[in-house]
């Protein structure tokens, strides 16, 4: 296996370098939004933030794998590692249009109907549609099988009841993709449907989740007799979990690397102020900080190993052990920033029930604690590892 990259591929990180810097570099028109909207800023800068999604839409550089005929540039593998390579390197913000390029936009390509194609793919592209995903509720997180949400067929609408919670950016997202039970009466990972909603239809109740911050990038969505046409269902009717399992499947693809490789500029602002306290002459955080580097290294060649290997039907063994490892990495990254910057970590300017801006040090050791929960809780990885890649008995189950 052959990870180096080729003169051609080099040439195209040049091309997505001078894009970047051009817009983000001091003087660029993006410039203010450098940096921001990522883990613990989502709320930030939404306009601007929007208007980049959308002048990236234009430019040619969303949907950068997606197949041709559908809008995208086709691009293989390496051009797209290479892309959030220097997306990261460059400070690029978070992308308000990730849950649609890298989760429902492959999603519909792959499951889709032409007409459903035609109407969703295009606004995904171009920025203007934002989307989010209704998946985790109140009973039903890790066992996202355990769904309540339902929706019945009336005529040629779906009318969906129930709650959804944890939901990204709900409340600035035009679209939403949620699995419902359709079939009550069937077995616990049948008889559920993928349906997709407009977040402004009648019946919807968006609730911010306010956080100890006063942010609120998360919310809880209510679905009371709130309607969507009988044809916005993705995959066939009761299928539901083969369609969810394989947008799961999208987030081991290029675009989680992209979020990964911003650890590294973490560490390299870590580094920096190490050296302004006099730590990087200290030889145990010399070694605290050499082994986060190592750890660094590690988890980029196994990313780009799994990537080799993502066509594949089955997850090799570094995509079992991916997510368990790079949550607790960036977890021990925040917690040696709030060491580093020792007291003034520890205080706020907080003088009201406002909302109070976070220093970097703070952010990043809150956020890089939901890190080890989001996407499967450390301790469902483990299971998942030990059942499935090392075929070890099931853990037993309690019942009541």
């Amino acid at each position: 296996m052959d990870l180096r990259f080729t003169p051609e591929e080099d040439a195209f990180r040049k091309e997505a370098r001078a894009y970047l810097d051009d817009l983000l570099a001091p003087g660029g028109e993006f410039a203010d939004v450098r940096g921001r909207g990522g883990p613990g800023d989502e709320h930030s800068c939404h306009d601007e933030r929007l208007a980049w999604e959308q002048r990236l839409g234009r430019d040619g550089w969303t949907c950068i794998g997606w197949p041709a005929e559908h809008g995208g540039r086709a691009l293989p593998l390496p051009l797209q590692v290479i892309w959030y390579e220097e997306y990261a390197r460059a400070g690029g913000p978070g992308r308000l249009g990730h849950i649609g390029e890298g989760l429902i936009g492959p999603t519909i390509v792959h499951f889709g109907s032409p007409e459903q194609q035609q109407r969703f793919l295009p606004g995904i592209r171009a920025g203007t549609e934002l989307w989010c995903q209704g998946y985790s509720e109140p009973n039903a997180g890790s066992d996202l099988a355990n769904v309540a949400t339902r929706a019945d067929l009336d005529g040629d609408e779906w009318v969906l009841n129930g709650q959804k919670v944890w939901t990204s950016l709900a409340e600035w997202s035009d679209w939403c993709f949620v699995l419902a039970r359709t079939d009550r009466d069937a077995p616990k990972h049948k008889g559920i449907s993928f349906l997709l909603i407009r977040m402004d239809a009648p019946g919807i109740e968006i609730r911010p989740i306010v956080q100890i911050t006063g942010t609120a990038e998360f919310a809880e969505v209510f679905f009371s007799d709130a309607r969507t046409p009988a044809d916005l269902v993705v995959g066939g009717v009761h299928n539901g979990w083969k369609v969810a399992m394989g947008l799961l499947a999208y987030e081991r693809g290029a675009s989680t690397l992209g979020q990964q490789f911003g650890f590294s500029r973490e560490f390299g602002e870590l580094r920096a102020l190490a050296a302004t306290t006099g730590r990087d002459r200290d030889p145990v955080w010399r070694q605290r900080l050499a082994t986060l580097h190592s750890r660094l290294e590690i988890m980029r060649w196994n990313s780009l190993r799994m990537l080799t290997t993502a066509d594949q039907p089955e997850l090799s063994g570094a995509g079992y052990i991916s997510k368990l490892y790079w949550a607790r990495l960036h977890r021990d990254i925040g917690e040696t920033w709030v060491d580093l910057a020792g007291e003034a970590a520890l205080g706020s300017d907080l003088v009201s029930d406002e909302a109070y801006p976070l220093t970097d040090a703070q952010r990043l050791f809150l956020y890089t604690r939901a890190d080890t929960i989001y996407g499967g809780a450390n301790q469902i990885q483990r299971n998942i590892i030990g059942e499935r890649a090392l075929g070890l008995p099931a853990e037993p189950k309690v019942t009541a």
